[in-house]
């Protein structure tokens, strides 16, 4: 059973008040081909869903082996990116998906999730920071596709979530790294800083 990792990359950055969060350099590149590569580096197939609407996000993808997915609706949210992810991917493969916008992590995270997905391919994986606050990556097993294409709305993914805890493993990454994206230019100062 494949894994392939679907990047959530189609959200309008509303909160960077004109600045397009996915093109802030990180380790000298745009912070989607940063994530991207990173997400390549795991030798998983890799699909980035996109707005049409912003061809530089596209642009810093060149080169790159992915898979380009148009949301046809970007402003519905990330259930939008999610079911146009979803329904273009194989119907059997495990899913994981990884937000753009998060810095910290590294491909070893991925790799993480990736091998105990291997070992539990019948649950749902989250990642979540030392001592447990939840967030990014989630790994999907086939068997939850179709309530995502179901969902109405945009509570995203945490409809599922919260429905099958009985089937959801927490997954500890160093530090905050599962937790930290970067939504303002206030959260981006302050990563900088700590860059430093």
């Amino acid at each position: 059973m494949t894994v392939e990792i679907l990047i959530l990359a189609a959200g309008a950055s509303s909160r960077m008040r004109g600045t397009d969060k996915l093109l802030q350099p990180v380790r000298g590149r745009p912070l989607i081909a940063h994530v991207t590569r990173m997400a390549l580096a795991t030798g998983c197939p890799v699909s980035v869903t996109l707005d049409a609407a912003r061809p530089a996000r596209q642009a810093a993808l060149d080169g790159l082996p992915v898979r380009q997915i148009y949301v046809a609706d970007p402003s519905a949210g990330m259930t939008a990116s999610l079911q146009a992810g979803f329904a273009a991917l194989p119907p059997d493969a495990r899913v994981m998906v990884l937000l753009a916008d998060m810095p910290d992590l590294a491909t070893a995270d991925l790799t993480t999730l990736l091998t105990l997905s291997g070992d539990n391919p019948d649950l749902i994986l989250r990642a979540c920071a030392t001592g447990g606050p939840p967030g990014h990556p989630v790994v999907f097993p086939p068997w939850v596709r179709p309530e995502i294409l179901a969902l109405q709305g945009d509570p995203g993914p945490r409809e599922v979530l919260k429905r099958h805890k009985d089937r959801l493993r927490m997954v500890p990454l160093p530090g905050m790294r599962a937790t930290t994206d970067l939504d303002t230019p206030e959260d981006w100062a302050e990563w900088l800083a700590r860059q430093t």
